[in-house]
């Protein structure tokens, strides 16, 4: 988007100054055409700007939801990781012996690692989300600005459409060795 502001303006520049080498010969004639192109290069503006507007306001809620999202899991993390601490020290004081101590640890580090591996999951699962929300708003501010339907998701479809077609394929066999 910043290219294209870049070349609108870059073609205004070279337009004005185009009309100034006509305004030289005709003044008036020349400024009210260099106005109302002027005017209608600004009118044109209107929808892409209101585009980036919109999205700048989707892309905000995204990340709110994120950040809100990844605030909660963290406090869930916590919350969980103070409980089991307690749990932990309470099973140890319940201990009877050193061989039960050891198998109630073994099996707190156990349901410990299973919860840290769901909660990376979570937090994967959360990014994912938003970078998919994020894809989605960037395609459609794209598309509303430059008026452009969607190419590149059907050059991603032939690619996918190509790696099954060498997944299926058999896998070579090495000859054999010889002896």
């Amino acid at each position: 988007m910043i290219n294209k502001v870049k070349e609108f303006v870059t073609e205004q520049t070279q337009a004005l100054a185009g009309q100034a080498q006509k305004l030289g010969k005709a003044p008036v004639e020349t400024a009210r055409g260099a106005a109302v192109k002027s005017a209608a290069g600004i009118k044109s503006l209107k929808d892409p700007i209101r585009a980036l507007a919109r999205s700048g306001v989707k892309l905000t809620a995204i990340s709110q939801g994120t950040a809100q999202s990844l605030i909660e899991l963290q406090a869930e993390m916590v919350t969980t990781a103070l409980t089991e601490a307690a749990d932990q020290l309470e099973r140890a004081a319940r201990a009877n012996n050193m061989l039960d101590l050891a198998r109630d640890q073994a099996d707190v580090l156990k349901a410990t690692r299973e919860r840290i591996v769901s909660d990376i999951s979570q937090a994967v699962t959360i990014f994912k989300d938003a970078g998919g929300d994020v894809r989605k708003v960037a395609t459609q501010t794209y598309e509303s600005v430059t008026g452009k339907g969607k190419a590149a998701p059907a050059a991603a479809k032939k690619t996918k459409a190509a790696a099954r077609k060498k997944a299926k394929r058999p896998a070579r066999k090495a000859p054999a060795r010889k002896k």
